[in-house]
């Protein structure tokens, strides 16, 4: 899939409520026939957690009593060696996600009655893995002076292995980069290197250098889009449900990004229980209406912006039950037939 004329067509972030993953797949492949994505499951096991699960391979890493960090005390010369030389060679394969770490993966890879317009993948962003996993001084990794250069590294790995397994069900791929702590870019995300755009973008950027397909980057809360803009992402994914003005605040920036092919992906499915009772098709069809409204009026032509777009649920689904989170994609389902029937 070369471009992103995705006229409001459905899929998810990642995260599943499931412990079961051939119930997540089966889920998944129910209602998301054109882009079904594979299902994180982090209330399985703590190895799914979204800054664990990519963690294999790096140097000093260390799970244990449910919790992550990384021991700087040992010598990780060679396990550090390994990880450049494999990051230098492109040697995907001597960084795989194991099925002890995914299980929705390879339980999604092992479907036979999938036949997509494209799959959907995700790895954990350099920043948000980075400034939350810690060292045992509780100093976060990507301060580290050696081991914060290397967080990207292994991600842009973990990212390639993954879209090569994606491929044997698609050659065409979509992988988010999720980085949720760009929501606190300002505050958390405010001190130091971090806090440039531009080094932002190139850790960003190195980790979509391991993405051949279509390159995607979530953040599900408030943020300087401008800052992500500046990457080399495909499609822009945000909360238009709960940040619908945050995204309208970019304009030009955003007319740009469409010029230049890009998509938007409207989260706009909620994933809490209260608000998702009280949704209906109609509702979030005037709602996500409205929220592209302001770009209309910035001269962004309206059937551009729908030819442009992928509709979401807000986040994961992991905060929903299992019947919740059937009840949010027969909702983002249903929305995205309604808008396709109504503007494609």
């Amino acid at each position: 899939m070369s471009n992103t004329d995705f006229y409001c067509l459905p899929t998810i972030i990642g995260s599943m409520p499931h412990t079961d993953p051939k119930k997540a797949c089966a889920l998944i492949a129910r209602f998301l026939k054109d882009i079904p994505a594979w299902p994180q499951l982090p209330r399985r096991s703590f190895l799914e957690n979204m800054y664990v699960q990519y963690s294999e391979g790096f140097p000093g890493a260390v799970v244990e009593n449910n919790r992550i960090y990384v021991d700087t005390s040992q010598d990780f010369t060679k396990s550090l060696e390994t990880l450049y030389q494999a990051y230098l060679e492109n040697g995907t394969d001597r960084f795989p996600i194991s099925k002890e770490y995914a299980a929705g993966l390879y339980a999604f890879l092992e479907q036979t009655n999938l036949s997509p317009r494209a799959v959907k993948g995700h790895v954990t962003g350099p920043l948000s893995w980075g400034l939350t996993v810690a060292d045992d001084s509780k100093r976060a990794i990507l301060y580290h002076e050696v081991l914060g250069d290397a967080v990207p590294k292994l991600l842009k790995l973990k990212a390639a292995w993954q879209e090569k397994e994606l491929n044997k069900i698609s050659r065409n791929t979509i992988t988010f980069v999720d980085e949720p702590i760009m929501a606190s870019y300002g505050s958390v995300v405010a001190s130091g290197p971090f806090s440039k755009p531009e080094k932002i973008a190139e850790m960003v950027d190195e980790v979509f250098s391991g993405i051949s397909g279509l390159k995607g980057i979530h953040c599900c809360g408030n943020t300087d889009w401008s800052v992500l803009l500046k990457t080399k992402l495909d499609i822009l994914n945000f909360d238009v449900y709960s940040y619908a003005q945050s995204v309208s605040l970019y304009p030009e920036e955003i007319k740009k990004f469409l010029g230049r092919g890009g998509a938007i992906a409207w989260g706009i499915v909620p994933n809490s229980p209260d608000p998702l009772a009280q949704e209906s098709v109609a509702s979030l069809k005037d709602r996500l209406e409205e929220a592209i409204a302001p770009f209309t009026r910035k001269g962004i032509p309206f059937k551009d912006i729908i030819r442009q777009s992928l509709l979401t649920p807000s986040c994961s689904l992991a905060p929903l039950t299992d019947d919740g989170a059937e009840q949010a994609l027969k909702l983002l389902t249903d929305l995205s037939t309604e808008m396709r029937k109504r503007y494609k």
